[in-house]
C-alpha cells in the first residue's frame, strides 16, 4: 500500500482587520498570515476498501467526519470519483504537537496535509491553485496552511498573494490547554459591537482591503525589518476577545512585560504570541513567563517563522 508522511505547519496573524461584510454575508477580512516551524505530522496510507479511516491519540480531537481532515478525504472523493474507484479509500493518522482550540489553523493545517497527500496517493497532478479552490470550499484558512510562508489573506481568508519570505524571526507561543474561544462568537460578537463603523459601498470595501498591500507592514515585511513588523502588530478581534477573557488579557499583558518585537493574540484566540530576533531572547521570554504563571494549564512553545506550508516527509 503506498503511503505518504506530511508536514503541517501552525499559522500566526501578524494582521487582522475586519473590513465590512460582503454580500454572501461573511466578513472581509485583511490578513497577514505566516507560518511558524511548530507543526503536526499526517500519515496517510491507501486502503483496499472504501473506507475513510481516521486516528489520533488526542482524546479531544474527533474522529468522524466533524474533524476538517475527514472532510477532506470526503471531499476529495466526491470531487474524483473515478480515482476513488480505482485507488480505494483513505487511512489518515494524525500526530498532533500543535495546540487544538487555539487559532492556530491546526485543524485547517491537517485538512491541507490530506488534500496534498491525496493528491499524491492517487496521481492526480493537480496544481497548488487547484489544491487552493478545494480547500476554500473547507475552510478560510485551509488555502493558505497549503502554501504557507508570509501572504496577504483577503476576501474570506481564500485569496492568497505570497509575500518576501521572513527569516531570523523567532515566536514564543502562550496558549492555556483548557481554554477555548469559539471563532464564530469573537466574530459576531465584533459585528454586533463595530457594525457601525462598516463601510456600506461595495467600492470603500475593495478600497480599504488593498491598503494592505501597500501598507506599512508590507513595506516592512518586504525591508524584513523585524523591528517595525513587532511595531505594527494588528488584530481587530482583541476588541473583543480581551474583555471577555480575562486570562488571555492577562496572559497578554505578561507577554508584554519582557523585551520582545511584538506582542499579539493571533487569530481569534486565545493563544498569544511574542516575537524575538533571537533564539536567546524567545528562551527568555519563555522562561520569564513559566517562572510568572506557573499553572500548568499553560502551554507554551518557542518556535521560528518558516517559508514554507504542508510539505512531503
Amino acid at each position: 500500500m503506498k503511503s505518504y508522511t506530511l508536514i503541517a505547519p501552525a499559522k500566526i496573524n501578524l494582521h487582522l482587520e475586519i473590513i465590512g461584510i460582503r454580500p454572501d454575508n461573511y466578513h472581509e477580512l485583511v490578513m497577514i498570515m505566516q507560518t511558524v516551524d511548530l507543526a503536526d505530522r499526517i500519515e496517510l496510507r491507501s486502503l483496499s476498501t472504501d473506507d475513510i479511516i481516521l486516528h489520533c491519540g488526542h482524546p479531544d480531537v474527533p474522529l468522524d467526519n466533524t474533524n476538517l481532515a475527514y472532510r477532506a478525504a470526503e471531499l476529495m472523493q466526491a470531487e474524483f470519483p473515478q480515482a476513488f474507484a480505482k485507488y480505494g479509500g483513505v487511512e489518515i493518522t494524525l500526530h498532533k504537537h500543535i495546540p487544538i482550540a487555539a487559532g492556530l489553523a491546526g485543524g485547517s493545517g491537517n485538512a491541507a496535509a490530506v488534500l496534498v497527500g491525496i493528491d499524491l496517493l492517487w496521481e492526480l497532478g493537480l496544481t497548488q491553485g487547484d489544491l487552493q479552490k478545494l480547500g476554500a470550499r473547507l475552510g478560510s484558512d485551509v488555502p493558505f496552511c497549503i502554501s504557507g510562508g508570509t501572504a496577504i489573506a483577503t476576501g474570506r481568508g481564500e485569496l492568497i498573494s505570497s509575500l518576501p519570505s521572513l527569516e531570523g524571526i523567532y515566536v514564543v507561543l502562550g496558549k492555556y490547554r483548557s481554554l477555548e474561544v469559539s471563532t464564530p462568537w469573537a466574530y459576531t460578537t465584533y459585528r454586533h459591537q463595530f457594525e457601525h463603523d462598516y463601510p456600506t459601498e461595495p467600492t470603500s470595501l475593495a478600497d480599504r482591503s488593498h491598503r494592505i498591500h501597500s501598507g506599512a507592514l508590507v513595506k516592512a515585511i518586504v525591508a524584513q525589518d523585524a523591528v517595525k513588523i513587532g511595531e505594527l502588530l494588528y488584530n481587530d478581534l482583541e476588541k473583543v476577545v480581551l474583555p471577555d477573557y480575562p486570562l488571555v488579557s492577562q496572559l497578554r499583558a505578561e507577554f508584554q512585560r519582557h523585551p520582545n518585537l511584538g506582542t499579539m493574540m493571533s487569530g481569534s484566540g486565545p493563544t498569544v504570541f511574542s516575537l524575538a530576533n533571537s533564539r536567546e531572547q524567545a528562551d527568555a521570554i519563555y522562561h520569564q513567563v513559566r517562572a510568572a504563571i506557573t499553572d500548568p494549564d499553560l502551554e507554551l512553545f518557542v518556535t521560528q517563522f518558516c517559508d514554507r506550508g504542508v510539505r512531503v516527509v
